[in-house]
């Protein structure tokens, strides 16, 4: 017998149907006769019939025909709202779809799966299970591990042992010992009493790194809870049903309590819950619509769950991945402007580079010499400026090597209470403790904000054309036409916000827990100031190559290198030509959404690598002493260094 899931002003109600042939507004009018008999006043509704309404999908939000039948318009237990006719909004009604909603309509359950054991788990596997990539299940090796650990809580139960969390109350009432019968009554207050997070829900690609970064944790073996549980929260994984996880609340300090509590919290059948078959429903809705079963937590399973610094740390793997993906394609576009303003290679020089052996430096130099190097793509436009008189360009030019960071991947195993199976006992540590990730991401906010720094540098550059010997704001008919004037303070405001962003949240404390956690690292503030500084960066960037592609146009018809043209003719498949105004804000998002999806690292790549492959040997060792204290601060300098002169 198919059954739906209704929405009636903010309650949801169960509405089975005997008969497939019964209509959308039979339906409504089944809904609305069952809310109204749960209310002492009928709703304020003298009859069902009096009640105008329309319906709509919970998921996408479609409106439906009040004249289909259930059958034809409906999927068994879909989510569906009725809407009362005169009503703004129900109340409580979160909207069925979170932000970026285009981005999960595609959403297909995937059908390959991701072992995980506690220890392989690496920041691209953690991205991919966000893009919901991939299911979880355990290595048989981490269920054993689990049921170890799960063992030591039994014995501590049954033996009624005082231990912190699992007997006792937390923070300041660990001295309050529980008494058996009240444990799992603990364990849910727990849960519910740290879910106070505020401000708008993750994602679901957020929400699924957290997740997955959580059961990754609890599959080490070290937190005690019950293969049974972590079983039910994997199932749940593996469903996309994703709690409702506010995005502000955490100090970073006992791990990440109240989102991890949010996330507990809808495990266990409460709040909200989102998936994409449902949209928001009640948490109980969407896991019986899939089959699922609420947790019923055991002792200390509260605890297990919700101590840790996944918020941080999941987003800080996005924030590394996305850092790492546009301080890639920086160095396409830098390269790009470069051309456009007719600059040299010289101060690309191998040589040079290998002087001063920062390994980032090394290699971004390398990148510019594959792209620009003219006895391997010969290039129009610098044999245009062969002999010019100029001797150096301007430190956003020539500098970007020096500018550059190496960032690598974050390695972060965080959890608050171990259970250590093999020594028969549970130790209160510190390793939930964010101070770590806090700083690591701070810092790689401030490197990342360069690449927008100096990216507007450039943009500005192209604009003036006492420095670019283009057209001002690189459009015809200026005056008549402004062309990337307001693109250019875009960019110029979205960097000095950066500045303030850039501000270290983890150099910042707050006593809290009646002074139990006297120092906190501040770190889910950390995660998500440096995500917004990477969006900033992406966004400058993006004007960046749609200003190097416009400036282009003016030295037609001469052509730039190979790979330079190719990254041109991707921009050209989603932005025309600048040849006169028109909306501009939809033409750098289009150019944002190449290089957060990364199309224009590939476009470029092959042609890196193979320059890679055949320039092997001119890769030289470094020798030791170029790593003295010394070589750090020298200055090689290319006094006369543009493309015509032969010496350095």
């Amino acid at each position: 017998m198919p059954r739906y899931t209704v929405h009636v002003r903010g309650e949801w109600l169960a509405v089975p149907c005997l008969n497939s042939t019964n209509t959308i507004r039979w339906l409504g009018k089944e809904a609305v006769r069952r809310y109204m008999k749960n209310k002492p006043d009928n709703g304020g509704f003298a009859s069902v019939e009096d009640v105008k309404f329309y319906i709509r999908r919970c998921k996408g939000l479609g409106l439906l025909d009040l004249d289909d039948t259930v059958e034809d318009a409906l999927e068994d237990n879909e989510f569906v709202e009725v809407v009362i006719e005169g009503d703004i909004m129900s109340p409580d009604f979160i909207p069925s779809q979170p932000e970026g909603v285009h981005l999960y309509s595609k959403y297909r359950e995937p059908e390959q799966y991701i072992s995980l054991d506690g220890n392989s788990l690496t920041t691209e596997d953690l991205v991919s299970l966000g893009k919901g990539l991939y299911k979880i299940k355990l290595t048989p090796e981490a269920e054993a591990k689990v049921n170890q650990s799960r063992e030591v809580i039994e014995r501590i139960v049954k033996e009624q042992t005082v231990v912190y969390g699992i007997t006792t109350g937390f923070g300041k009432f660990a001295r309050t010992v529980i008494p058996n019968s009240k444990l799992r009554e603990l364990q849910v207050n727990l849960v519910r009493s740290h879910s106070a997070g505020v401000g708008k829900p993750l994602t679901p690609e957020r929400s699924r790194m957290l997740l997955a970064l959580r059961i990754n944790v609890l599959a080490k073996g070290y937190s005690g809870i019950s293969l049974e549980t972590l079983q039910q929260v994997i199932e749940a994984f593996n469903a996309s049903c994703l709690p409702y996880i506010p995005e502000k609340g955490t100090v970073g300090a006992s791990g990440d309590l109240a989102p991890l509590s949010h996330l507990a919290l809808g495990l266990i059948g409460e709040g909200k819950m989102w998936s994409p078959k449902s949209g928001w429903a009640d948490a109980k809705y969407v896991l019986e619509a899939h089959g699922l079963k609420p947790i019923t937590l055991k002792p200390k399973e509260g605890l297990a769950l919700i101590n840790g610094t996944q918020m941080i740390t999941s987003l800080g793997c996005e924030a590394v991945e996305r850092a790492s993906a546009i301080a890639r394609q920086a160095d396409i576009i830098a390269a790009l402007t470069l051309e456009v303003l007719k600059g040299t290679t010289r101060a690309f020089d191998t040589d040079i580079h290998a002087v001063r052996p920062h390994r980032g430096q090394v290699e971004v130099a390398f990148r510019f010499r594959s792209l620009l190097d003219s006895d391997h793509h010969p290039s129009e436009i610098a044999e245009s400026h062969r002999f010019c008189d100029r001797v150096q360009d301007a430190y956003t030019m020539r500098c970007c090597p020096q500018f550059k960071l190496y960032f690598v991947h974050l390695c972060l195993n965080l959890s608050l209470k171990m259970v250590f199976a093999e020594r028969a006992e549970t130790i209160s540590g510190g390793n939930f403790h964010g101070e770590y990730p806090a700083k690591a991401l701070d810092y790689l906010a401030i490197g990342v904000h360069e690449l927008a720094a100096i990216s507007e540098r450039r943009i500005e550059r192209l604009c003036n054309p006492s420095l670019s010997e283009l057209p001002a704001f690189l459009v015809t008919e200026g005056g008549l036409n402004s062309g990337f004037m307001i693109a250019h303070c875009t960019a110029a405001a979205l960097v000095s916000e950066n500045k303030a962003l850039c501000h270290p949240s983890s150099v910042d404390s707050l006593s809290t827990s009646a002074a139990t956690e006297d120092h906190v690292s501040m770190g889910g503030w950390a995660a998500r100031k440096a995500l917004r500084v990477i969006e900033h960066v992406e966004q400058v960037l993006a004007i960046e190559l749609l200003a190097a592609c416009q400036g282009i146009e003016f030295l037609r018809p001469l052509r730039t290198t190979t790979p330079l043209e190719k990254v041109y003719d991707l921009v050209r498949s989603v932005v025309r030509p600048w040849m006169k105004d028109r909306f501009m804000a939809p033409d750098i998002e289009a150019v944002h959404r190449l290089l957060v999806e990364q199309k224009v690292w590939e476009v470029a790549k092959p042609y890196i690598e193979k320059y890679r492959r055949e320039h092997i040997p001119e890769s030289r060792p470094i020798s030791p002493t170029a790593f003295s204290l010394g070589s750090l601060d020298m200055n090689v300098d290319a006094g006369h260094d543009h493309r015509h002169h032969n010496e350095l």
